[in-house]
């Protein structure tokens, strides 16, 4: 079948293509490769994908290029979900005989509600969806697919065998292709991230246990499977080659630098190191300083990495596997061997007081990192911490989908008796006031501009819309 790979069009500067990472707008502008729908998409011959928020297509531009296809997957989330299965009866009502199925974690955790919600979509994908998208792609009858929940002739949702969990990484075939073929690569920007970068996966699935993370506890799994090194760096090789404009490869697996692949950590960063690439990646905040050398003196150029808070209680209830010394050794090892850090930080996690608040910022300013992302905790179904949060009274059961508002704003969405959602949700543009408007990090960034006419240009940009975000949260 003719085959669209679609993210759906959604709101102004709604990072889709982030899987459900941040699925909602950021301060600044920024769009992730949508790598879960490419990984497919290389396995589907010409087959498409079309990432609509990034190209900024409209409903009716999106529209008219589907109508083309005979069997179109979009990838969804618990806050897009609305708005997709919107976009999925327009589809059934352009071409009546659409094939139309959905992927992504919101699906894997609730299948039949998906279906029941969205009647417009004829079956979804659960666990890892490549090889699943690529036989139904193929014409096999639904029925004898695996990790497929389809809807059959008499509207009956129907769940078959579930799909065993994919080992050998080295046989999905690069995404990077589908990259050049398909999107246009200038669209996506990260404003920590050199312009134009490219992402990719290594490997997938987190040993870490986070409570509030979304892929390791649904689609992922808790067991990391990796590429050798020889098959990351020999596409890291094609996209040098194919892909001259790139400046910065993004390493982008849940961790990166996971403590049981230092050893492969080490011999991808020397691979890097011999093609003369530049590169950052996910790291926890627990990388030796051994190996952080070898990836800075191999073109490693930043970390992001999640602190999360700046509270040892709040770490330990979301079971981080970190303590706030260990973070500080890092950032010093870190600032030592010239590694940028963007850091994350949440707000709003179990155990979340007026004075842990405060304790973070005030160690978000103690570790300063280069730049900073702080979100409010996001209960998405499927997690740990959704099911504490309704067991706890926290939130309550299906009030997930208010994770953003009508214009793709994050919102606060659990409260406690001692703090409230509109608290939890006025201390973030006060975590951000208080570590920019700092005369050292003012300086630093003025620095910064006044040594790349680039550089001046790229922060001019995101300051406008960082105020902007600013002056929308604080309404």
């Amino acid at each position: 079948m003719k085959t669209l790979f679609l993210q759906a069009p959604s709101f102004d500067g709604f990072d889709g293509g982030a899987g459900s990472r941040y699925q909602a707008k950021r301060e600044i502008k920024s769009f992730w490769f949508p790598t879960w729908l490419a990984q497919p998409a290389a396995l589907v011959p010409n087959s498409r994908v079309l990432d609509a928020p990034a190209d900024e297509l409209t409903v009716a531009e999106s529209r008219e290029i589907a109508r083309g296809y005979d069997l179109v997957i979009m990838h969804t989330s618990t806050p897009s979900f609305p708005t997709d299965a919107r976009f999925a009866e327009l589809l059934r009502e352009d071409n009546p005989g659409v094939k139309i199925g959905l992927v992504g974690a919101k699906t894997m955790v609730d299948p039949e509600g998906s279906l029941k919600a969205a009647t417009a979509v004829d079956f979804v994908c659960r666990e890892e969806f490549d090889y699943t998208c690529k036989e139904v792609a193929e014409g096999l009858p639904l029925n004898d697919i695996k990790g497929l929940s389809y809807r059959d002739e008499e509207g009956r949702v129907v769940h078959n065998l579930p799909r065993p969990i994919l080992e050998n990484m080295d046989e999905l075939p690069f995404v990077a292709p589908v990259y050049k073929r398909d999107l246009k690569i200038e669209n996506y920007f990260i404003g920590y991230l050199k312009h134009p970068y490219v992402s990719f996966y290594t490997g997938r699935g987190c040993r870490s246990k986070c409570t509030f993370c979304l892929w390791p506890q649904t689609v992922g799994g808790h067991r990391y499977r990796v590429r050798s090194a020889a098959n990351v760096i020999e596409e890291v090789r094609w996209i040098k080659e194919n892909m001259p404009e790139v400046k910065e490869i993004m390493f982008d697996d849940d961790t990166f630098t996971d403590t049981s692949n230092l050893p492969r950590v080490e011999e991808i960063a020397q691979g890097m190191g011999k093609l003369g690439m530049t590169w950052s990646c996910n790291a926890k905040a627990n990388v030796p300083y051994k190996t952080l050398k070898v990836m800075k003196d191999n073109g490693l150029r930043l970390l992001l990495v999640g602190f999360e808070s700046g509270d040892d209680q709040i770490l330990h209830n979301i079971k981080k596997g970190l303590r706030t010394d260990i973070a500080r050794r890092f950032s010093s090892d870190c600032r030592k061997l010239g590694i940028l850090v963007h850091g994350t930080f949440i707000l709003g996690l179990p155990g979340e007081t007026k004075e842990t608040i405060e304790k973070t910022i005030n160690f978000a300013k103690e570790i300063n990192p280069h730049t900073i992302q702080v979100s409010l905790a996001a209960p998405y179904p499927g997690t740990t911490l959704y099911k504490q949060a309704v067991d706890n009274g926290w939130l309550q059961e299906n009030e997930a989908a208010n994770l953003v508002n009508d214009k793709g704003v994050q919102l606060a969405a659990i409260s406690y008796p001692h703090l409230s959602k509109q608290e939890i949700f006025h201390s973030m543009e006060v975590f951000y006031k208080r570590f920019y408007f700092r005369p050292n990090k003012i300086w630093e960034i003025v620095r910064e501009m006044l040594g790349s006419w680039d550089m001046m240009k790229r922060r001019l940009r995101e300051g406008v819309e960082f105020f902007r975000f600013l002056r929308a949260h604080e309404a």
